[in-house]
This record gives C-alpha cells, structure tokens and sequence, in this order.
C-alpha cells in the first residue's frame, strides 16, 4: 500500500533549562542554516560532546523505521524513553535536531488533553476549527457533524465553552473530532487513559475499524499492554531514546516489554529508596521469597509456598489505603489481581505508623509453566491512585517450571495462562452425588 512514515536518523536533543539559545544573534544564525541546508553551528552533536555537555540530552537519537499505509503500530517504552517527543515530531509540533521523517498524508494527533481546541470557543466551534486546520470546508464538516457528536456523547454541553469540559469531555470530544474528520494518520497518546474504561474500548474499536475499513494509519502509544495487544500489529519499543526493538506482531513486543529489565537477575526484588509514593505508603522493598522471608529464585516450582512480601512506611494513616498487585503473562495477557482487601475485614492486615511489612501467599499449581509480570498498585479506594496499574514503577519477574502435577501424562506446559489441579471422582451412578 505504500510507506506512511519514513524516519531517517531522527534524533532530538534538548537543552536541560533552555528553550533556545538564549542569546539572538545565535537564534538567528541557526534559523539561516536551516534555510540554507546548512548544520546549526550551534546544535553540537556527537558522543563527546554529549558525554561532555551535562545541560543537553538526547531525547531521541538515530532512529530509523519506515510504516506502511494502514498499519496499527503500538510504540512503547518505560516513562522518559521518547515516546511522547516522537509523536510530538510526527505531528510537527517540535523539529528533530537531526535526520529527517517523511510522511504521506494528513495527520491528526491526541497528545495531550485540550490540544487543539481554543478554550473559549464551543465545543461546536471546535469541531470546524480542527477541520479548518486539516483542510476541510465546512461543508464536509457539517456533513460528519452528528455523527462527531453522538461518538463523544457530550451532545449536552457540545455548544458550552470548551474551558469548561471536565479532561474525560476533552478527550471524548477530542477523540470523536480526530476519528471521524479526514485524515490518513492518526497519533494517539497516553492522552485516551483521562476516559472510563467503556469509552477507551470504544475508542480502541474504532481505531481498529478506521484502519481496516479506511485504510487509515494509526500510532498509537501506552502502557496498557491490554489495548495494544487488542488494536497493534506491529510495534516499536523504546529504550531511552533509541529503539530497542521494531516487531511484526505486537505479542512479542509486549512479552519483551514486560519482560524489560528483569533478565539480568535470577531473583524477584525491588528496593527503592524511600522517595516514590505518598505519606500513606512508601515502599522500601518488594520481593518474592520464602516461608521465611528468604529470597527465591526463579524459576520457581509451581507447587512451591512463594509469597509476595510488602515493605513500607506509612506517616499517615487512612482507612481507604488498598495495597494490590496485578499479575500478567509475558504475552501481556491479564490473568488475575489480588487486593488487601479481598477477605473479610477481621482478615484485613493491619497498617501502623511507621514501618510495615505485609505479605501474601501467591496460588499453587494455579499459573502454566512461563514467565509473568507482577505490578504492584495501590490507592486510596475510588479518592485517588498512588501507584496506577498502568505507570507502577514497582514490577517483579516471576518465572515457573515444572511441579505441573503429579500426573505421569502431564508432563508439558499447557497452551493456557492457568492450569489448575482440580480433584475429580467417581461416584455410585446408583446413588449419585446427593445421598
């Protein structure tokens, strides 16, 4: 169908407390170069000279992919790895320092909540506002009018002023203007994670539908391995700036995601050193060990007694704090989360001022042989997240083989996330189960 998006040796750097040079004359001279073809004198580039400069950094550097008409690509990475910076290159809101990227069409982007519209204009207003800046007359607006409106479900406020809007209209009606005006690339970005979780599926289920019925090309950037895994092909993942990886299913980019900084150790443990989270929880120590405490390591047997132990402090105490932990296949598939919460309140552990060590016991012979992700989330219930499960900085790899079951004809991993030991047996077909 043709490339879309051709990047060549794009790299950007930025100036650590700078947005320019600060003095004219070199504003100037670097604006000539530009014109001319020739190298900014002022944007020094190389090795040494970023090992050199400490208030300079690379945000992006040497980044060369090219993406069909019509693909869906998944382009992820941990915060700070240039996902936003490339989306805000596509789009032309900022130039790259070096390389250069084609693109074969018009492009409309979701990158942060509220880009795009003028906050004293309509939401209406707004609507042929964004089909101006794409090209549109509003003939061909008017025409697509209702249906915009009907996909943000705002029809109640579409003619309030949009300084307004909560950020969950934003984004409603940010989405149903960018899906529905013409255009042939789409860019999204963590921006959709602002909407309730029925309304990304639906924005998710459009970007599918727009890129195979209309042959629209879509980037769509997250940390919710769930939604690329439902919309991407294919991916990108970045690794603080450069790219680490450029895939052709999105399964394998995920499993390689989550998998991301934990290969280099043997054993499940985080430590942190006291600064993440809030004066309700701030964990010191996450890690899988033994009855004892004891460090395990993996892989682990699936009929082991392994738990997940918690330490934190707490200066604050408040009685919505929930300490959860979500559990992922490598394949970013959702298998299953487990709160503090879960028993009956007598049951509930108990949060001190001070230091606190809570701890769970993960199930046997529940999870296939394989390897997952364990995310550590928590809030303060339906008031406020201090870990979100989707930007946690606490994660651990847990990998395990064997101990499937005592059967002499179950000897191989089973094409499942869990594989549970069930009882079974016979009855008197007499007397049946009730006696």
């Amino acid at each position: 169908m043709g490339i879309a998006v051709r990047a060549e040796h794009l790299s950007k750097e930025y100036r650590l407390g700078a947005i320019n040079h600060g003095m004219l004359y070199k504003d100037i001279q670097s604006w000539i170069a530009r014109k001319t073809g020739k190298g900014d004198p002022h944007a020094q580039i190389g090795a040494d000279h970023f090992a050199d400069q400490k208030d300079r950094f690379w945000a992006l550097k040497d980044l060369n992919f090219e993406i069909e008409q019509g693909d869906r690509v998944g382009i992820v990475g941990k915060n700070g790895a240039g996902k936003s910076t490339l989306l805000k290159i596509l789009s032309r809101i900022t130039a790259p320092t070096e390389g250069t990227v084609k693109i074969k069409g018009r492009i409309v982007s979701l990158l942060e909540v509220g880009t795009g519209f003028h906050p004293e204009l309509t939401g209406r207003e707004n609507i042929y506002l964004n089909g101006a800046i794409l090209g549109m007359k509003n003939r061909a607006v008017s025409q697509k009018l209702d249906e915009i409106i009907a996909f943000s479900e705002i029809q109640q406020f579409i003619d309030t002023p949009v300084k307004r809007y909560s950020s969950g209209m934003y984004v409603r009606l940010a989405f149903a203007v960018a899906a529905h005006l013409d255009s042939d690339i789409l860019l999204a970005d963590e921006v959709l994670a602002v909407g309730d979780a029925a309304f990304q599926k639906k924005c998710i289920g459009k970007m599918e539908n727009v890129s195979k019925n209309e042959g629209r090309t879509v980037l769509f950037v997250s940390h919710n391995m769930g939604a690329v895994k439902q919309l991407c092909q294919s991916g990108i993942m970045l690794t603080k700036g450069v790219i680490s990886g450029i895939y052709d299913d999105s399964s394998t980019l995920i499993r390689d995601y989550l998998l991301s900084g934990h290969q280099s150790t043997n054993v499940a443990r985080w430590r942190g050193d006291g600064s993440l989270g809030s004066a309700h929880f701030r964990p010191s120590e996450v890690y899988l060990g033994n009855e004892g405490g004891e460090l395990v390591e993996m892989p682990i047997g699936n009929n082991s007694d392994t738990w997940l132990y918690i330490r934190f402090s707490s200066q604050e105490l408040d009685s919505a704090l929930e300490i959860a932990y979500y559990l992922n296949s490598a394949d970013g598939d959702f298998v299953y989360y487990s709160q503090d919460t879960d028993t009956e309140i007598a049951r509930w552990p108990t949060v001190r001022i001070g230091d606190n060590l809570f701890r769970t016991k993960l199930p046997k012979r529940l999870l296939s042989e394989g390897e997952y992700t364990i995310r550590i989330v928590v809030s303060l219930y339906q008031r406020a997240w201090i870990f979100e499960p989707n930007t946690t900085p606490i994660s651990l790899y847990l990998s395990i083989k064997g101990d499937m079951s005592d059967s002499p004809y179950w000897t191989t991993r089973r094409a499942t996330v869990v594989s549970p030991v069930l009882p079974w047996e016979s009855l008197d077909p007499a007397k049946g189960a009730i006696t």
